[in-house]
């Protein structure tokens, strides 16, 4: 086997909590992993802030606009293993959480499409990782174990 790609990327994701509800959104078959839910966000890119970067990705992924966003945790995980087009990766993920506001009359929808959101959707706390919102990626978990971190005002 030869050796593996090494892969470092840097991500921002909103955690955003409304009325035991946590806003999701599901990865596309552009994605990796496709069909697995996870938080609003995604790449920093070159030279651009984390803060502006979540703040993007929040509104293409869901169609809002942050009311407000802080920083609250940062999540990592490291895997060695087949990835992306099946190819062997050493990847290590770096997220930055954000507890983030938005105006809850709007209704999530998908802004950029063609990319690596399909859905975009309010998920009950308690139906994360069920039959209809499987698999969640390791930071929707984290982000829900602490959950009272990102509640507003903390």
């Amino acid at each position: 086997m030869s050796e593996p790609t090494r892969t470092q990327r840097l991500g921002a994701y909103a955690v955003v909590l409304r009325d035991a509800h946590i806003l999701l959104t599901r990865i596309s078959p552009a994605g990796y992993p496709a069909g697995a839910w996870t938080l609003p966000g995604g790449g920093v890119d070159h030279g651009e802030s984390p803060h502006d970067a979540v703040v993007r990705e929040l509104h293409e992924e869901t169609g809002l606009q942050a009311l407000t966003s802080r920083l609250v945790d940062v999540h990592d995980v490291h895997v060695v293993a087949q990835g992306r087009d099946d190819q062997y990766e050493d990847y290590h993920g770096v997220h930055l959480l954000y507890a983030v506001t938005v105006d809850p009359s709007v209704k999530p929808h998908v802004v950029e499409v063609g990319g690596t959101t399909d859905v975009a959707m309010w998920v009950p706390i308690d139906r994360v990782g069920s039959a209809d919102h499987a698999p969640v990626l390791p930071m929707v978990t984290h982000a829900l174990e602490r959950a009272d971190h990102f509640a507003a005002g903390v």
